[in-house]
């Protein structure tokens, strides 16, 4: 069994896209970010930098102690390399997975987030860094679209990589992308939106909590007035 602490933004998707595709048994333990709970002391035995998600799996290949993991990345390519899929076992394969996997880690997901953050949540409207993040992320859009001319997916079967990135892509209107823009990209998106574990995966997120539009006063502060002191105080 897994446990998998959750809440439903594109890193927890990523993750609940895996264990369904792979059925793996897991149950989600809610963490509510915008309440804090991502700094109880419990959890950050597990995930020190108080970000979800973060596992805890209870029966390791090694047959040892459980295994507690977090980062989002990382937890994909445990867990593909547990199962044996989703992560090719020959050389080029391999590596054109973790690739494109840490092309979103370092430069999708920490791109399209600062852009929803300026786009979306920051409390005064910052022109250049909307136009910075905007772009960036546009940018990016561009690379998967050259990337996916003529193939299926980033790196040609079905992968961690696609898990990783998909989310991230899910709220493109938000991001001011049209995917219209990028017909490989569509097509990537299409095709994995139908995939039945990611309907499951998603609905399961949406059953915590639907996506908002909007934070009070009180949950900005918590999700974006983090520093050293917020975790400090949680031990």
């Amino acid at each position: 069994m897994i446990d998998l602490h959750f809440w439903p933004t594109p890193n927890g998707h990523k993750i609940t896209l895996f264990l369904e595709e792979t059925g793996l048994a897991y149950r989600i333990v809610p963490v509510d970010i915008s309440k804090g709970e991502q700094f109880a002391p419990a959890f950050l035995a597990i995930s020190p930098n108080n970000r979800m998600p973060a596992i805890v799996d209870h029966a390791p290949a090694d047959g040892g102690a459980p295994v507690a993991l977090f980062e989002s990345g990382a937890i994909l390519v445990y867990l593909a390399e547990k199962t044996g899929r989703f992560l090719p076992a020959d050389l080029r394969g391999r590596a054109h997975t973790l690739e494109w996997l840490f092309w979103q880690v370092g430069g999708l997901g920490p791109m399209a987030g600062q852009n929803h953050h300026f786009r979306n949540y920051a409390p005064e409207t910052i022109a250049y860094a909307i136009d910075r993040y905007v772009n960036e992320t546009n940018r990016l859009y561009g690379v998967m679209e050259r990337r996916l001319a003529g193939r299926d997916f980033l790196a040609d079967d079905y992968s961690i990589a696609d898990m990783a990135a998909y989310p991230w892509v899910v709220p493109y209107e938000r991001q001011g992308q049209n995917l219209d823009d990028f017909p490989n990209v569509k097509r990537w998106f299409e095709a994995i939106r139908a995939r039945p574990a990611v309907e499951r995966a998603y609905a399961k997120g949406e059953a915590i909590s639907r996506p908002r539009e909007g934070f009070t006063e009180e949950e900005r502060k918590i999700l974006f007035g983090q520093t050293a002191a917020n975790v400090r105080g949680a031990d």
